[in-house]
């Protein structure tokens, strides 16, 4: 259980944090800028909450929880010691995956393929869920360039792919079902 008593800690004012092992590292280390970026996708997700109701909505508050677990795993480095922890370490699974991907499917259903690329845009909740998709795929670069200094849960970089994909799909969904897209026209403006 987690309990925030107390929110600054003054350890961190050297430029230092603690990563979920205890070991200290810089601020700006690889690992600490990827799990960042995933918190701040997860920043993004709660400014396109603001407009989502219903099952999007739902669905969207599942990938916030998802993506908490997925900071919690990136932050705790030394998978293979994971036994020897004096708690249960939480790691992504295929199933957060597999999740992803039959809800992709299942609103993919409702869309006409699309004959041009999107734009941003839109109604507002398309818009957020498009900057959702960026600032993950961003974390995606971080967590892939992480991965391949240091050992990292092919589940989580497996996640984030998915999730991008996700959030494209769910702003199609925001915009009438894809019928109110912004189609990008080659050279419209020369």
């Amino acid at each position: 259980m987690v309990v925030l008593n107390r929110i600054y800690t003054r350890t961190g004012d050297g430029g230092q944090t603690a990563l979920g092992n205890g070991q200290r590292v810089a601020k700006h280390a690889l690992r600490v800028s990827a799990y960042g970026t995933v918190d701040e996708t997860n920043a993004t997700l709660g400014l396109a909450r603001l407009h989502a109701t219903g099952d999007l909505d739902r669905l969207l508050a599942m990938i916030q929880n998802d993506l908490f677990d997925l900071g919690a795993d990136l932050c705790r480095p030394e998978m293979d010691r994971d036994a020897e922890a004096a708690y249960p370490v939480l790691r992504m699974v295929a199933a957060q995956v597999d999740r992803l991907e039959a809800e992709i499917d299942a609103m993919n259903v409702r869309l006409s393929p699309l004959r041009s690329f999107v734009l941003p845009g839109g109604s507002a909740l398309s818009a957020c869920l498009h900057l959702c998709r960026t600032v993950s795929r961003r974390a995606e670069r971080l967590v892939v360039e992480l991965a391949e200094a240091e050992p990292v849960n092919p589940q989580a970089t497996r996640y984030l792919n998915r999730v991008s994909d996700w959030f494209f799909v769910a702003s199609r969904i925001a915009n009438d079902d894809g019928r109110a897209d912004v189609l990008w026209v080659p050279g419209a403006n020369r």
